[in-house]
């Protein structure tokens, strides 16, 4: 089973998701510069949204994602009981994870070496990891009992310290995390220590339906103690006015997998998903410009048949305003009419609800929500129970 979602969201003036320049992100499509947000932008806004906290938080279904291992791996060998001086060195061994391979990379020195004796050097220097992990909380606990049992197979010390961590990392086995966020949105590590999980969720980078036009807003400040009236400082902020589309799906079936089969679980974190999708914002310069822009449309889908379809090339001729008609009625009109197209040319059928916020329209197949809540109460009927 596969759900689809479509989204629609027209912001103010906005710098939600930068570049190296501090400029909005943006893209050419359709031969149209277009303002742009990124997956990894819109996914972390769902990671850390009010949905997903509320309804998985308190029950430590929620990973992080951080270098920081070696303190969190102390905290739980504190928790087990474990003598301090056998904590220092599980600890001390801890920030080599994730560096198990032997090739070195054009910036690493010799320092870098996996002799024992660098090894033991780095691991008392180093107080974090070297790549960012993306870890359940449920891990943790199973991790640090793990190394302590190792250590305490290796014996002493001295044999632990001089152990490659490819060996350590080998013998501790894949860690297999049941975090929804991980469930979801998937990992990748380069350490044994940690299961690679397959995304359920594919997640678009956002484009604006409209053409993208770049503007600046040129501010002062003024010394307030200065007793001066000029200014005491100058800058300039580029942002734009853009209206989005969005698009994410989710196999359902990848989901139950990753989260190791626990259907009730999945059914949950779909619910927390399209109310993440729907409400949930990107923090780049937030307290600049406040734009709090809720979706005009959140149009969901769900077929049996795996085959994902972005409706993205609804917009290669942008919307734009003109007979009475909005950026956004434009855009609707156009995602209406290419649903319709798309169907008939290739035969797709899929249960369709859609929530329109303020405008009274329709779109091919799909029936009407009055409200989010009831979109979602709509979804989950949709889903399996066992």
């Amino acid at each position: 089973m596969l759900i689809q979602l479509h989204l629609l969201q027209n912001y103010s003036p906005a710098n939600l998701n930068r570049d190296d320049t501090g400029a909005p992100k943006d893209a050419l499509f359709g031969g149209v510069r277009r303002g742009r947000i990124s997956s990894q932008c819109l996914k972390r806004s769902i990671r850390k949204s009010a949905a997903f906290a509320a309804a998985f938080e308190s029950e430590g279904r929620l990973a992080v994602r951080t270098k920081s291992l070696p303190g969190l791996i102390q905290e739980e060998l504190i928790k087990l009981g474990a003598e301090p001086k056998i904590i220092q060195a599980i600890v001390a061994r801890v920030p080599e994870i994730g560096r198990e391979s032997t090739k070195k990379s054009a910036d690493e020195t010799d320092a870098d070496s996996d002799t024992p004796e660098t090894a033991e050097a780095e691991s008392t220097a180093e107080t974090e990891t070297k790549q960012l992990i993306f870890l359940g909380r449920d891990e943790l606990p199973v991790l640090a009992q793990k190394l302590l049992t190792l250590y305490q197979q290796y014996g002493d010390e001295k044999k632990w310290v001089k152990a490659k961590i490819a060996d350590i990392t080998k013998a501790l086995g894949s860690s297999v995390p049941r975090s929804v966020d991980v469930a979801m949105f998937g990992r990748m590590t380069t350490s044994e220590a940690f299961e690679d999980v397959q995304a359920a969720v594919q997640v678009a980078h956002a484009l604006s339906a409209n053409a993208l036009a770049e503007e600046f807003d040129y501010y002062t400040a003024v010394d307030d103690l200065s007793g001066e009236s000029g200014a005491g400082m100058i800058g300039d902020i580029e942002f734009n006015c853009s209206t989005y589309y969005k698009y994410l799906n989710v196999h359902w079936e990848q989901l139950v997998r990753n989260l190791g089969g626990d259907v009730a679980v999945a059914r949950r974190a779909i619910l927390a998903l399209v109310e993440a999708a729907a409400t949930a914002q990107p923090t780049g310069k937030q307290n600049t410009f406040a734009a709090h822009c809720l979706p005009d449309l959140v149009l969901v889908e769900v077929r049996d048949k795996n085959l994902p379809v972005s409706y993205a090339n609804a917009f290669l001729k942008p919307a734009r305003v003109g007979g009475g008609q909005t950026v956004m009625d434009d855009a609707i009109s156009k995602l209406a009419d290419y649903i319709a197209r798309v169907g008939k040319a290739y035969g797709l059928s899929a249960d369709r609800r859609a929530f329109v916020a303020l405008q009274d329209v329709s779109l091919p197949g799909a029936a009407s929500s009055l409200s989010l809540t009831d979109l979602q109460t709509w979804v989950e009927k949709q889903l399996p129970e066992g």
